[in-house]
C-alpha cells in the first residue's frame, strides 16, 4: 500500500474501467478484446491496477521476453495524476521483473508526452531512437527508451 491505494492483479471484471482509462488517456486506445488477451496471458504478460478503495484509478501492463520486459501501457485515471499511483505501478513492476532475472527494460512514448518521460527518466531509461509516425491516429514519433535494471 501506498497513499491511499494498493495494487493488485488486473482481472477479468476490471476491463470496462480499464478501457475507460484508455479512452480518456491515449488517442489510440486498447480495445476491450485487446485488455482482456492481455490480462488474461499470465505467461508473459503482468497486468496489475491501483484502487483507491474500490475504484481503480491506474494500471500497468507489462510484457516479458526473454530477459527484457516491455511497458505496454500505464496510465492513471484523470484527476489522479501527481500523486505517485504510476510512480507505485512501475515500481513494483520493475521489482518483478528484476525478480524474474529480466536484465533490461523498454517501451515507447509519445514525443509530446514530457510528463511521462519525465516519469521513465528517474526509473532510468534513456531514448535509443525514434519510431516516426508510431501513432496512426495522431501521425506523432514514439521515442523508444531503454533502461538497465
Amino acid at each position: 500500500m501506498s497513499g491511499d491505494w494498493t495494487i493488485r492483479a488486473a482481472e477479468r471484471r476490471d476491463v470496462n474501467d480499464l478501457v475507460k482509462l484508455e479512452v480518456a488517456q491515449f488517442p489510440e486506445p486498447w480495445t476491450k478484446g485487446m485488455l482482456l488477451d492481455e490480462i488474461e496471458n499470465r505467461e508473459t504478460r503482468r497486468y496489475t491496477v491501483a484502487l483507491d478503495e474500490s475504484r481503480i484509478v491506474g494500471y500497468l501492463g507489462l510484457m516479458f521476453v526473454l530477459d527484457e520486459v516491455h511497458v505496454n501501457t500505464i496510465g492513471t485515471l484523470p484527476g489522479y495524476e501527481g500523486r505517485g499511483i504510476a510512480t507505485t505501478l512501475l515500481e513494483d513492476g520493475l521489482a518483478v521483473a528484476k525478480e524474474r532475472s529480466i536484465t533490461r527494460a523498454t517501451l515507447e512514448v509519445a514525443v509530446s508526452n514530457e510528463r511521462a518521460q519525465a516519469l521513465y527518466y528517474r526509473f532510468g531509461f534513456r531514448p535509443v531512437g525514434v519510431r516516426r509516425r508510431y501513432y496512426e491516429r495522431t501521425g506523432e514519433d514514439a521515442l523508444v527508451l531503454w533502461a538497465d535494471l
